[in-house]
């Protein structure tokens, strides 16, 4: 029915025109494969820094969402106050490592600056800074420099 030059034309073929194919699809399978994983892990992270703020409207007398500091809290307070900072050191760190990279693609960079914000944001309060030589004990090394880097351009800022 089929010669055997028709059988190794078609085998050819495959070989050229199906195998890089095959290879090319099987590449962008694992490349959405990874950027579904990338964007999973950057909605679970959002969901916790969201749980992290519902923490921090069960506590409205430490006024973490204001700028100001307030020098006059009661222990209590205090340590209320240095437990979520310790959920918030270790929740930025997470992020850190799972998120940040030196050189990022534009999605994952936008993604990771959303984060930079909220750390920015933090390193803004003069109580947060104060308690980062506290919070960063033991953490991993390259965050802690660029936490305190923000938390150093942050202190700079009028």
């Amino acid at each position: 029915m089929f010669s055997t030059e028709t059988w190794e034309l078609a085998s050819y073929i495959v070989t050229v025109v199906g195998l890089p194919l095959a290879i090319g699809v099987f590449l962008y399978e694992q490349r959405k494969e990874r950027e579904n994983e990338d964007e999973e892990a950057y909605q679970l992270l959002s969901d916790a820094y969201t749980d992290f703020l519902k923490l921090v409207l069960d506590n409205p007398d430490l006024q973490l969402r204001t700028r100001t500091h307030i020098a006059n809290l009661s222990a209590d307070q205090r340590e209320r106050m240095m437990v979520l900072y310790e959920i918030l050191i270790a929740l930025f760190e997470r992020a850190y490592l799972l998120a940040y990279e030196e050189d990022m693609p534009d999605k994952k960079r936008r993604r990771w600056l959303s984060w930079e914000d909220y750390m920015r944001e933090w390193c803004g309060r003069e109580d947060f800074r104060n308690a980062l030589s506290v919070l960063l004990h033991g953490e991993d090394p390259d965050f802690s420099r660029y936490i305190s880097r923000l938390a150093q351009e942050e202190q700079a800022r009028p």
